[in-house]
């Protein structure tokens, strides 16, 4: 079952979500019309006296994607996933940050740098940290335009990186607390990509593995710990791993590899998730706050598959659950166009200059359209994301990355203009 639909009265005030059929049947009728179309939004002609019900907003963030969703009365009526670009920003202000270089090497016309001119405000976040937290506050506050929000969750302590790192840093109690084999047992599903260490097998039961064994010398340290399969976790049991590995070298190697990886998604987590909670305190609505520990409980308590959204449904105290939606919408965020006004070869040389103008023919990258194509090779009907070019003959980028080119600007309807993001089921 699809999402369930926000609505908006003629003063644009949010009502209750609807059911997709109910939404369906109120436009075929002609007594609603559409507002938005993601997340999608009808508006009736009239105003609404009608009493708004208590939702839930949840979020629970990650450092690629965050999970939200929207609750009623432990009901999940809506629900979507946003992945970030952290990494895309890191690259293209380094990719800035060379061509730059490259022209103060050739001493062209630059100014010099002034570094006593370099003040950080307090709190200050690097670009692909603070993209993610604006990322997530643009949802929010877009969300609580359409439905009536009267409460926020979010997960606030996914990983506590210390005690992962050095179980024994303090009291015992901290350590062995009920939700704390939850906590190691979820990132290290995380750090594995949830498959077996050894064998990759997925879709089986996974359990936590010493790669180097206790009764060798072994530790508790997150370093040392690997998800295996029951299988594989028998078949080893206190082997040395050099040993139980010594015909598969490419494996050993991985492995050694992936067990040094640094807590670096615990650490973007962890770097942002306050700032994340003093922007929701600024909404004025009351925030109700979890661990990852938590939501891992009340998740495997209520036997739902592990989805982003699904987790952020299971954020904070909860009794119980139901699903009234399987179909989260998918949003990635890609910004507002490249961090550089140059345009370079790849020696990084200037190659020609970036157009002063975004808009072609009423269009400009990152428009959602309907294309019908009369004839060639694409004939036929698309909806997908579009890259305008001057000449009028764009590219569009289907849900599923297929490119379809070349679509002509003539047959374009625009559905949802751009506003820094994709939108995809």
């Amino acid at each position: 079952m699809s999402n369930f639909v926000f609505v908006v009265d003629s003063n644009k005030k949010p009502l209750n979500a609807l059911h997709p059929g109910q939404a369906r049947r109120l436009l075929k009728q002609g007594k609603a019309s559409v507002f938005r179309r993601y997340p999608f939004t009808i508006i009736l002609p009239q105003d609404s006296v009608e009493p708004s019900a208590d939702y839930q907003l949840k979020i629970d963030p990650g450092s690629k994607t965050t999970g939200i969703a929207l609750v009623k009365e432990d009901k999940v009526v809506w629900g979507a996933q946003l992945t970030h670009r952290g990494q895309s920003i890191k690259a293209d202000l380094e990719s800035r940050s060379a061509v730059r270089r490259n022209r103060r090497n050739r001493k062209t016309r630059y100014r010099k740098a002034r570094f006593q001119n370099r003040r950080r405000k307090e709190g200050w976040l690097p670009p692909s940290l603070q993209s993610r937290v604006e990322n997530i506050m643009t949802l929010v506050n877009r969300i609580m335009r359409y439905a009536p929000v009267t409460g926020l969750s979010q997960e606030l302590v996914r990983f506590d990186t210390q005690a992962l790192q050095n179980p024994e840093v303090t009291g015992k109690e901290y350590q062995q607390g009920e939700l704390f084999g939850y906590e190691v047992r979820e990132y290290l599903l995380e750090k594995w990509q949830r498959k077996c260490a050894y064998c990759g097998a997925t879709d089986t039961r996974l359990e936590v593995e010493h790669i180097r064994p206790k009764s060798k010398g072994g530790s508790n340290r997150v370093s040392n710990l690997a998800i295996a399969c029951h299988d594989c976790n028998q078949q080893k049991g206190s082997t040395d791993i050099e040993e139980f590995l010594k015909g598969k070298p490419t494996i050993l190697s991985k492995i050694l590899k992936q067990a040094k990886k640094p807590l670096e998604d615990a650490a973007a987590v962890n770097s942002t998730r306050n700032e994340l909670l003093k922007r929701l305190k600024q909404t004025g609505l009351p925030v109700e706050t979890g661990t990852g520990g938590l939501t891992k409980y009340n998740r495997s308590r209520l036997n739902l598959p592990k989805t982003h959204w699904l987790d952020a449904a299971c954020v904070g105290v909860i009794d119980d659950l139901q699903i009234l939606t399987t179909k989260p919408l998918l949003i990635a965020a890609k910004g507002w166009g490249s961090r550089k006004m140059c345009i370079t070869d790849r020696y990084g040389f200037p190659s020609k200059h970036r157009s002063n103008s975004k808009t072609h023919y009423g269009f400009q990258t990152g428009d959602i359209v309907k294309a019908t194509l009369p004839k060639g090779k694409f004939a036929g009907v698309y909806v997908g994301r579009l890259t305008t070019r001057k000449t009028g003959v764009f590219d569009m980028r289907l849900g599923d990355n297929t490119k379809i080119s070349p679509v002509r600007h003539k047959y374009c309807v625009a559905i949802h203009r751009n506003d820094g993001y994709s939108y995809s089921f």
